[in-house]
């Protein structure tokens, strides 16, 4: 399965920017992945540009409501959509105005990486990791430790 990370805003700190692509960077080693970054701007031209995106994907909005996930439910959930001979699925990250009810709407799926609200930077760092951490559950490598 391929995955596209689209975010709103890219990484302006340097540490997150470095976190970034070494989790990116380690994900590439494992599985195809694209990291699409959004310009900022108005929410309605934003969020167009998102669907745009990840059209024929399916679609997961990361929102402080969504459903939790523990790292060995992503990883099975990535098994599952793997059987199901899923091709591409987009993991959506907001920007400072969060995602808008619409869009929220058209998603398949609505996680959560916390019940804190997390900088788009953050979540884009603590998502590529988990990513990391479930392909290394799958394959039984031994960088999950439970």
């Amino acid at each position: 399965m391929q995955w596209k990370i689209i975010t709103v805003g890219k990484p302006t700190f340097i540490w997150a920017r470095d976190a970034a692509q070494e989790y990116l960077g380690r994900l590439q080693r494992v599985v195809r992945v694209q990291h699409v970054m959004i310009k900022e701007g108005h929410r309605e031209q934003v969020e167009a540009q998102i669907v745009n995106a990840s059209a024929n994907t399916l679609r997961v909005v990361l929102d402080e409501r969504g459903k939790t996930l523990r790292s060995v439910d992503l990883a099975a959930w990535i098994q599952d959509q793997e059987l199901n001979s899923r091709k591409c699925a987009s993991l959506i990250i907001g920007g400072a105005e969060g995602h808008s009810p619409s869009l929220k709407k058209i998603a398949d799926e609505c996680w959560t990486l916390s019940a804190f609200t997390l900088q788009h930077e953050i979540a884009l760092i603590v998502m590529a990791e988990q990513l990391y951490r479930a392909y290394t559950i799958l394959k039984n490598e031994p960088y999950h430790r439970e």
